[in-house]
C-alpha cells in the first residue's frame, strides 16, 4: 500500500524522521479541514454523539492543541492569541474548545485553522528533533520534552479526532475517504451489501 501522505510535500514517503514526521502532521491537518467541506453552518455544528462531538468543535479543538505544543512550549506566541481559547474560559467550561460559538464561523475557524498551521510549521521547520521544550500543563516530571515527542504527540492526538471526524462525516451524508486527494477506498464497491453480509456473519453470535 502506497504512504497516502506522500502527497503533502509532492513525493514518495520522505527519507528524513523530521520530513516525514511534518508531512503526516500536515497531511492529518488538512484532511479535518476536508472533512467540513460541504457543511452548512448548522450541520458544522450540530452535536452528533451524546457528549456532543461535532465538527467545528473537533476543528477548534485541534487548532488550539496545535497553537499550544508547537507555541508555549517552545517559548513562542501566536501573532493574535485572543482568537484562542483563553485557559480561563477552559476553566470555566471545560468544553470551551469543543464548540464553536455563536460570533465564529465554519469558514472563520478553517481561516485560524490555516494560521495556526503555518505559525506550527514555523516551529516544526525553526528548531532540530531534539530541540528542548516545556510543557506547562502536564504534571511534575512529564514537562520537558523535545521537538520529536511533541509531533508524535499531535501527530497521535490530531488522528485520532480524524477518526471521529470520518465517522461523523459517514453518518452524516456518507461522504467517506481517506483525503481529498487519496480517498484510499475500493471503488464502485458493493457497501449495501458488505453490511448485509457483515450483519449476518454477526448474527451467528446472537
Amino acid at each position: 500500500m502506497s504512504d497516502p501522505y506522500g502527497r503533502v510535500s509532492g513525493m514518495t514517503a520522505p527519507k528524513d524522521p523530521k520530513t516525514a514526521l511534518h508531512a503526516y502532521l500536515r497531511g492529518i491537518r488538512e484532511d479535518l479541514i476536508w472533512k467540513l467541506d460541504g457543511l452548512s453552518e448548522r450541520d458544522a455544528r450540530l452535536p452528533r454523539t451524546a457528549t456532543g462531538n461535532n465538527f467545528l468543535g473537533l476543528l477548534k479543538h485541534c487548532l488550539n492543541v496545535e497553537a499550544g505544543y508547537f507555541g508555549t512550549t517552545f517559548g513562542r506566541e501566536f501573532p493574535t492569541p485572543g482568537e484562542l481559547v483563553p485557559d480561563d474560559a477552559v476553566d470555566a467550561d471545560p468544553q470551551a474548545d469543543w464548540y464553536a460559538r455563536e460570533d465564529e464561523t465554519k469558514d472563520g475557524l478553517i481561516d485560524l485553522y490555516r494560521r495556526v498551521g503555518a505559525f506550527a510549521d514555523e516551529t516544526i521547520e525553526a528548531l532540530p528533533l531534539d530541540a528542548p521544550g516545556r510543557v506547562p500543563w502536564w504534571g511534575p516530571g512529564r514537562q520537558d520534552v523535545t521537538l520529536h515527542q511533541v509531533i508524535v504527540h499531535v501527530c497521535v492526538d490530531l488522528a485520532r479526532h480524524a477518526g471521529h471526524a470520518d465517522i461523523m462525516r459517514e453518518q452524516h451524508d456518507a461522504v467517506i475517504g481517506l483525503g481529498r486527494d487519496n480517498r484510499n477506498i475500493p471503488g464502485g464497491y458493493d457497501w449495501p451489501a458488505y453490511v448485509s453480509r457483515l450483519t449476518t456473519l454477526a448474527d451467528r453470535f446472537a
